[in-house]
């Protein structure tokens, strides 16, 4: 829980962990990505009609997003935040239960594969693009609350009365990653508010790339990162690099002015072809989507190295998973 002190800021007491199952911790963390699948399943659903998507497409659009999420998230966390330890343990990498998740990676890994879905299954990408803005701001709200509970991704050491003392840290810090949550969750009512004006198809995800990125370049002015990339911390550099595209997305949308998107009606006849397209088999992408809602469960959110450092004090023994109990423990970044 948290716990407020009697004359001082909050205290971060919440257990990150969930349970064990099988050898492998299960994380809260990790839970709200099974959250997040599971809403984006449920929102595209509802506006599959308004995409001309069938339930088969919108099931292949959920997969594909989650593995773009969870890959893309993964890479670049292993890439530029702790390339220093992988380079060295390649064969780790794909271990997600070790620890490490990037949000850069994670958007960048939802909309290479919302093209590869649009491509595959000639579908409109600025459509897609501007319907997935709109929920996944909201979905990342959410997702910062998963952070927040491991007691990660803590701000610098202030004053200030609405600090959190977050487990084995020095300090009553910034609740940044709150402060990441609530930016992403005003998106929301913003790009809402952008695409009641029937803005040119991609304008609405323009400004999501832009307001995301440029907002949170002022939310990590109070974050500490522990390594940089070319002399700058390397989120802020992919906050600066979001900024700058998404007013040039902006800029180039703006200018088109193409004929509006017609989409299909899921499940009508094409031209020249009288009978209905052939009801999509659901129960193996069933499975599928099942298998990525329970996968994320064991992601914890800190950097691989402090695992066991910061939560082993809580459950003793921990290593990462006791699956995995020879991961050495060098120290990383400065």
């Amino acid at each position: 829980m948290i716990e407020r002190m009697f004359s001082g800021p909050f205290v971060h007491n919440i257990d990150p962990v969930i349970g064990q199952v099988g050898g492998l911790y299960l994380w809260w963390y990790g839970a709200s990505y099974s959250l997040d699948f599971f809403g984006a399943f449920l929102w595209f659903r509802r506006q599959r009609a308004s995409l001309g998507y069938d339930l088969g497409e919108v099931y292949d659009l959920v997969i594909m997003l989650s593995l773009g999420v969870l890959i893309g998230g993964r890479a670049v966390e292993v890439v530029f935040y702790e390339w220093s330890y992988y380079a060295t343990h390649p064969w780790q990498i794909p271990a997600f239960w070790l620890g490490g998740m990037s949000t850069h990676g994670i958007l960048l890994g939802a909309a290479l594969s919302a093209l590869l879905f649009c491509k595959r299954n000639r579908k409109s990408f600025l459509a897609l693009a501007d319907n997935l803005a709109v929920a996944g701001a909201f979905i990342m709200g959410i997702g910062r609350i998963g952070n927040f509970i491991d007691g990660q991704i803590a701000g610098s050491v202030t004053s200030v009365w609405w600090a959190v003392k977050f487990p084995d840290l020095d300090g009553y810090r910034h609740p940044v990653v709150l402060y990441d949550g609530i930016k992403n969750l005003l998106l929301v009512p913003l790009l809402l508010l952008i695409q009641r004006g029937n803005p040119p198809p991609g304008v609405v995800f323009g400004n999501f790339v832009l307001w995301y990125g440029f907002l949170r370049i002022f939310v990590d002015f109070y974050r500490e990162y522990r390594t940089d990339f070319f002399g700058l911390p390397p989120g802020q550099e992919f906050n600066v690099i979001m900024t700058f595209l998404g007013i040039g997305l902006i800029a180039y949308f703006s200018k088109r002015r193409g004929e509006p998107i017609v989409h299909q009606a899921a499940g009508s006849a094409a031209p020249g072809n009288p009978k209905p397209e052939p009801k999509p088999h659901l129960w193996p992408r069933r499975a599928a989507l099942l298998i990525l809602l329970l996968f994320p469960l064991i992601i914890p959110s800190d950097w691989t190295q402090d695992v066991p450092n910061r939560y082993g004090k809580r459950h003793s023994g921990m290593t990462h998973s006791i699956i995995y109990p020879a991961i050495e423990q060098p120290h990383l970044g400065n």
